[in-house]
């Protein structure tokens, strides 16, 4: 994980415990659930892939986001 640098859709590169705004409404996978544009999404984790981060959200935990849907807030 040390040599990989995640960026958001506007290329902003994102650390551990950065918040993130949504660009696009999401679907999420397995649940009735969707994450409206513009939530806020507060701290973050990276997970080693360059495309993908970790975070919670009020409704749903343990979610793995697209960083081509998110902008830093």
């Amino acid at each position: 994980m040390s040599d990989t640098v995640v960026k958001d859709s506007n290329g902003t590169v994102l650390e551990d415990g950065d918040s993130v705004t949504l660009t696009k409404d999401l679907k999420v996978k397995g649940t009735s659930e969707t994450l409206k544009r513009g939530t806020l999404v507060k701290n973050i984790r990276l997970t080693g892939k360059p495309d993908e981060v970790e975070c919670n959200t009020k409704k749903v935990k343990g979610l793995v986001l697209k960083t081509q849907f998110l902008k830093k807030a």
